[in-house]
């Protein structure tokens, strides 16, 4: 009882404080874990880490349900999971009622319009270490390549990954001479009505189960999902990028603020559950194959293939939402200087960008 009572402690308190993304929330989670309360060692920190990169979903929620499991079991992987998660959902609720009761009332609009312009540098800083680290042989360059080409047609995202990903498997299958079984979630493509409740929960079940790569490739997802079918604005999704950086805890609760948009707060809870619930189950499931996954030359390709068609399609997200946040000489100066401090500062939380474009957009707005 003592220990989850422990997790509990550590991640509600984690799920208040963790700003700055995924890499910033492992690197608190080390911290905690290994060095202050000395529950496991870095080589089984390591491990779990390479785990959660085997699955799909949030990396640094997926490693704190690992942690709770590694405690304290099936209590713990959930009351781990929740306690890293609830703070942020809550926080973003009440950010959701205040956009969508004044988000449209002139007096907000200046603070808005500098956010989404400084947006398209924090999520290019972001991922940048990622492209590099992806891209790792010239076979995986020729991958980056097609992803960017095929994302920039406007194919489906969940295409993109997964096709690359499954022909850079056989690629490397003719090379090994070795079998194996892949299997295709064909099923997720089947049409659905997202504008009803039960949409929303559907629409970010899939995404919540098949997602690899950064939290960035999230809005890749719902852009193809929501905003490409009229049911959320392009502006609403930078919007929604900006609260999951200034709330701590994990970038997918931005979710939580695009139900809200849709369907009130019904919709706000069916969307955050639907993006999550995988996630736990992924994790519960895990260390059964884990031993086999790790050992898994072909594995490993399909994987690092996605990595590099998540880094593709985020750069192609990107450039849509630039098109229409720096649409003005005020808006390119604030996504330059907020990509000049992030490039020079990278450790610099994000949440001081985006406050920094909020105020720099509500003094340039009068210019």
């Amino acid at each position: 009882m003592q220990i989850v009572n422990e997790i509990l402690s550590l991640f509600i308190r984690l799920g208040f404080t963790a700003f700055g993304g995924p890499a910033a929330h492992i690197a608190m989670m080390r911290r905690e874990v290994v060095a202050k309360k000395q529950w496991m060692d870095d080589g089984q920190f390591l491990n779990l880490v390479g785990l959660t990169n085997l699955i799909p979903g949030p990396n640094s929620t997926e490693l704190a349900i690992h942690i709770g499991k590694e405690k304290g079991g099936a209590k713990g992987l959930v009351i781990a999971g929740i306690c890293f998660i609830l703070p942020a959902v809550l926080i973003t609720i009440a950010f959701a009622w205040m956009y969508k009761e004044y988000g449209t009332l002139p007096q907000a609009e200046p603070f808005i319009y500098g956010v989404r312009a400084v947006v398209i540098p924090v999520i290019l800083v972001a991922v940048y270490p990622l492209a590099r680290a992806s891209l790792k042989s010239n076979g995986l360059i020729v991958v980056g390549i097609a992803a960017l080409v095929l994302a920039f047609i406007g194919i489906n995202e969940v295409f993109v990954m997964f096709g690359v990903g499954l022909l850079y498997l056989i690629y490397n299958f003719i090379k090994a001479k070795k079998a194996v079984v892949s299997v295709f979630p064909v099923l997720f493509f089947a049409p659905v009505k997202a504008a009803s409740n039960s949409g929303l929960f559907w629409v970010f079940l899939k995404i919540g189960a098949i997602l690899y790569g950064s939290g960035y490739v999230l809005f890749a997802f719902i852009e193809d999902e929501l905003v490409a079918k009229g049911l959320l604005s392009r502006e609403q999704l930078m919007d929604a990028i900006s609260v999951g950086q200034i709330t701590p805890g994990p970038v997918f609760s931005s979710v939580t603020f695009i139900g809200y948009q849709i369907n009130g707060l019904m919709g706000a809870m069916l969307s955050t559950l639907g993006v999550f619930i995988p996630s736990f189950i992924f994790v519960s499931l895990i260390g059964y194959f884990k031993g086999k996954l790790l050992r898994s030359i072909l594995f490993k390709a399909f994987l690092d293939a996605i990595n590099v068609a998540s880094v593709a399609i985020i750069a192609v997200v990107c450039l849509k939402m630039g098109q229409e946040a720096l649409t003005d000489w005020r808006t390119i100066a604030i996504a330059v200087l907020g990509f000049l401090i992030l490039w020079f500062r990278p450790s610099l939380n994000s949440a001081y960008i985006i406050l920094f474009g909020s105020i720099f957009g509500y003094l340039l707005m009068y210019f």
